[in-house]
C-alpha cells in the first residue's frame, strides 16, 4: 500500500486532476469530502474520456480550458471497490483482477488512508 496518496477534493475541477497525474505520475486519484473520507475515484481512462481529444484540431489552452470547465463530480466513478488497512494481500490482488480494476483504496472509517495499485503488487512479488 502506497500511504501517502495523492488526492482531490469533490468541488475541483478536471484541470487538477491532469495536472496531479502529470507532476506526481499516477493514474489513480481518489476524491474526497472536506473530511477527507472516500466520495470517489478518478483514473487516467476516465480523465481522457473527458477531455478533448489530443488528436483533434483543438490547441492545448483550449483543451486545458475545457478541463478547466468540467467538475470532478461529472467524471468521477462513485460505486468503487475499496479495502481495509489490515486486508491480506492476497485478497485484495484476487479483488482488483475479480474487478478488473488498477488499484483499491484503502479506506479506514470511511476515511482515506493509502491506495494499493497493480504497481504495488509488483513491488510485493519482487521482494519474496
Amino acid at each position: 500500500m502506497t500511504p501517502k496518496v495523492f488526492s482531490i477534493r469533490f468541488d475541483k475541477k478536471l484541470i487538477a486532476v491532469r495536472e496531479i497525474m502529470t507532476w506526481a505520475h499516477v493514474r489513480h486519484v481518489p476524491v474526497v469530502d472536506a473530511s477527507g473520507a472516500l466520495v470517489g475515484l478518478i483514473s487516467h481512462r476516465d480523465l481522457l474520456s473527458a477531455a478533448i481529444s489530443s488528436v483533434a484540431p483543438a490547441p492545448e489552452v483550449e483543451r486545458a480550458r475545457h478541463l478547466a470547465e468540467v467538475p470532478i463530480v461529472k467524471v468521477m466513478q462513485m460505486d468503487i471497490q475499496t479495502i481495509g488497512p489490515d486486508a491480506p494481500v492476497r485478497e485484495a490482488a484476487s479483488r482488483m483482477r475479480r474487478h478488473k480494476i488498477g488499484c483499491l483504496p484503502v479506506v479506514e472509517s470511511r476515511k482515506l488512508v493509502g491506495i494499493l495499485t497493480g504497481f504495488d503488487l509488483v513491488g510485493i512479488l519482487e521482494k519474496q
